[in-house]
C-alpha cells in the first residue's frame, strides 16, 4: 500500500493523507492549488501524468477513455509553488500544462494510455502543440518509477519504428515532482462551456491533423478490462508470476541447444516459414503467445483471426510494450517488421488490411512462438492473463 500525501489549500498548514492501494504509479507530491478541490478517488486507483498542448483538450480526450475515474488539469515541471494560469501561460514559471490521469488498472492499462496520448498530440512538435505556442506547450510524458519510464520509453521507440513520421519524435520523459491543479474554472472545460471549447479545438487544428496522421488507426479498441493487472504477489500467493524482469536474451549458443534449426533461422536471421505448414496458423484453442526466446507475452487468441495467409495472424498484441515495430526495406518496397523488445526475436509483420476495431493484421512465424494454453497460465507463471478467458 502507498501513500499519496496532498497538502490542502483550502485549510492552510494541514497534511491530508489518502490511501490508494497497492501499485499506485503516482509516488510524488500532488498540492491543491487555486481552490480547487481534489477528488476523492477509490482504493487501487493509480495515476499517470501527460502533457500534450492545451490541458483543455488533453483532459477531455483521456475522460472520454473507459476505466479512466478523473483528469485533473494542472501544471508540472517548474519550480514556483502555487502557480497560476497567468504566470504559467505567459512562460514565467517553468511549469508546463499538463494532466494527471486517475485510473482503475482493472478496466485498463498504463500501456493504453500511452497509446490514447499518442493518437492526441503531435510527438514531433517540441515548439508547442498546434496554436499554442512556447515551452509550457511542449509535449511531455512524465514518470514516477522506473517501471513506468522503461514502458514509456518502449512505447516511443514501436511509434518511431513505425514509420508514421518523417521527423524525429520530441517528446520528452521526465521524472515527476509536485503537481499543481490548475484553477476550477479549467477544470472540465470542454464539458461546461462546450461551444467555446469546441470553437476553439476546431481552431486549433488538433483534430484535422490527426485525422490526417492516423486515419482509420486513430480510434482504438476498448481497453481489455482486467487483462494488465498485476494482481498476484509471488512472495504472499507463493505462485510463480512472470514479470518485465523475467524476461532477458540467452547467449547465442543456449538458443541454438533451446531451438530447431527453423525457429533459430526465423528468429535469429528473419527467416519465414511455409504457410499453411506451420504449428499454429489453425490453432483455436484458447490462451497466450509468448515468445519462443525469452517468454515475453505477445499474442492471445482472443485476438487471433483466419486471414487466410496460411500464417497466425492477430488483429492486436496482448502487450504491446513487448512489440518492436521497424522499417523493412528487403522486399523493396517498405514494410513494417514486428520483433520482440527483450528476446529481440525477428516475428513476422504487420500490416494494414487487417479487420476491425483496429484495422491491423500482425502476420506471426509460428516458429518464433511458444503457445500457452489456459489451463497452463497459472503454471507457468501468466496467471495475470486468465481473466481474459473467463
Amino acid at each position: 500500500m502507498k501513500l499519496l500525501s496532498i497538502f490542502s489549500g483550502r485549510v492552510p498548514g494541514v497534511l491530508a493523507t489518502l490511501i490508494l492501494g497497492a501499485g499506485l504509479a503516482y509516488t510524488s507530491t500532488m498540492r491543491a492549488a487555486n481552490n480547487y478541490e481534489i477528488p476523492e478517488l477509490p482504493e487501487g486507483t493509480e495515476s499517470a501524468v501527460f502533457a500534450g498542448g492545451c490541458f483543455w483538450c488533453t483532459e477531455s480526450d483521456f475522460e472520454k477513455v473507459n476505466g479512466v475515474i478523473e483528469a485533473v488539469s494542472g501544471y508540472t515541471g517548474g519550480e514556483e509553488d502555487r502557480p497560476t494560469y497567468r504566470q504559467v501561460s505567459a512562460g514565467q514559471t517553468g511549469h508546463i500544462e499538463a494532466v494527471i490521469v486517475y485510473y482503475d488498472p482493472t478496466k485498463v492499462s498504463y500501456d493504453y494510455l500511452l497509446q490514447v496520448y499518442w493518437r492526441h498530440i503531435n510527438p514531433t512538435d517540441s515548439g508547442g502543440q498546434f496554436v499554442d505556442r512556447g515551452p509550457q506547450y511542449r509535449p511531455a510524458i512524465f514518470y514516477s518509477n522506473e517501471e513506468m519510464k522503461a514502458q514509456a520509453e518502449a512505447s516511443k521507440q514501436a511509434l518511431a519504428a513505425s514509420g508514421r513520421y518523417d521527423k524525429p519524435l520530441t517528446v520528452e520523459l521526465l521524472p515527476l515532482e509536485t503537481f499543481w491543479p490548475a484553477e476550477g474554472y479549467h477544470q472540465n472545460y470542454y464539458d461546461r462551456n462546450p461551444i467555446r471549447y469546441t470553437f476553439y479545438r476546431h481552431g486549433s487544428g488538433r483534430d484535422q491533423y490527426l485525422e490526417e496522421t492516423w486515419g482509420k488507426d486513430l480510434k482504438l479498441p476498448p481497453p481489455e478490462p482486467t487483462a494488465m493487472v498485476k494482481s498476484a504477489q509471488p512472495e504472499k500467493t507463493g505462485k510463480k508470476m512472470m514479470n518485465e524482469a523475467s524476461y532477458s536474451k540467452p547467449s547465442d549458443s543456449e538458443i541454438k541447444q533451446k531451438l530447431t534449426s527453423l525457429q533459430y533461422k526465423v528468429t535469429q536471421h528473419e527467416g519465414t516459414e511455409q504457410p499453411f505448414n506451420n504449428e499454429y496458423w489453425d490453432n483455436k484453442q484458447p490462451g497466450i503467445y509468448v515468445d519462443i526466446v525469452s517468454g515475453e507475452p505477445l499474442f492471445s487468441s482472443t485476438h487471433k483471426y483466419k486471414s487466410g495467409t496460411g500464417w497466425p495472424s492477430f488483429y492486436q498484441p496482448l502487450e504491446s510494450a513487448y512489440i518492436v515495430e521497424k522499417r523493412d526495406f528487403k522486399l523493396l518496397l517498405p514494410r513494417t517488421e514486428v520483433r520482440s523488445k527483450h528476446g529481440d526475436s525477428h516475428l513476422g509483420h504487420v500490416f494494414k488490411d487487417g479487420p476491425e476495431p483496429t484495422g491491423l493484421r500482425y502476420c506471426i512465424n509460428s516458429a518464433a512462438l511458444r503457445f500457452v494454453p489456459v489451463e497452463k497460465l497459472e503454471e507457468e507463471g501468466y496467471g495475470q492473463y486468465a481473466a481474459l478467458f473467463q
